[in-house]
């Protein structure tokens, strides 16, 4: 396959950038994506040019780290990771255009690599559990439904790529925020900080710069991991309570 590329080059988040266009002549159609850039890397440094920085750790859909925009999509046309996007689903010829994530919140680093560190912060505000010291009591000692079982796990896989902030017009960070609200809400272990986390990651997530949800369910379309948009109804439900106990606590009960 012979393919055109047209990729963002940016030297770090104070300098402009610039789209700058590579051919790849002998790209395999089982390539996948990363492993083509791999190939074009490898022409530029033979040739004395500075290969393009992006990030990549486990190759396999599993960390989230392969976050690239092609052709105005999220890790590209199909609802899986960079990493797990292979070359066929492009035709020979094609040009391809390839973006960072493009978030006030993500500042580039350099070329594709955007600082993705804010999801770590709102990680940090909110989405842990308390446990007592002691002896590990045994999982199975406390007693979960299947369906809320099933819908903790399903929140849990989100896997922090972006790709939610990346497809939303507003660059709102709801779906990530939410889907790690909900694994916990949703479990006995989770109670403990349950009036307090959706408050706090929430906060978090504000201070952090991201937009808001207008609800035009392009993060859920776009997730490779398909986090649903349920969970943004359970996130506010949790902020709403925490913010009426909060109300509450401070007013004294609020009862007359």
């Amino acid at each position: 396959m012979k393919i055109k590329l047209k990729v963002w080059r940016q030297k770090n988040k104070d300098t402009k950038g610039a789209f700058k266009t590579y051919n790849v002549d002998h790209a395999s159609p089982d390539m996948s994506f990363l492993e083509m850039i791999d190939v074009l890397n490898t022409d530029l440094i033979r040739k004395g040019e500075e290969s393009i920085a992006f990030d990549h750790d486990c190759r396999e859909g599993i960390c989230g780290m392969c976050s690239m925009y092609i052709n105005g999509h999220p890790h590209g046309p199909l609802q899986t990771t960079t990493c797990q996007l292979h070359m066929r689903t492009f035709k020979d010829g094609e040009t391809i255009t390839v973006e960072p994530w493009r978030a006030k919140a993500f500042p580039v680093i350099k070329d594709l690599v955007v600082d993705r560190s804010a999801f770590d912060r709102i990680q940090q505000a909110g989405g842990y559990v308390n446990v007592n010291t002691g002896g590990v009591p045994d999982a199975n000692e406390i007693p979960i439904s299947k369906r809320i079982a099933d819908e903790a796990f399903d929140a849990a896989t989100c896997i922090g790529c972006g790709a939610c902030v990346a497809a939303c017009k507003n660059a709102s960070a709801m779906l990530f925020v939410s889907a790690k609200v909900s694994q916990f809400a949703l479990l006995p272990q989770g109670q403990v900080e349950r009036m307090e986390r959706a408050e706090k990651m929430v906060a978090q997530m504000d201070a952090e710069g991201f937009g808001s949800c207008t609800n035009t369910y392009a993060c859920e379309a776009e997730c490779p991991k398909g986090i649903k948009v349920a969970n943004i109804a359970r996130m506010n439900r949790e902020y709403l309570g925490a913010m009426i106990t909060s109300y509450d606590a401070s007013s004294g009960g609020g009862g007359e």
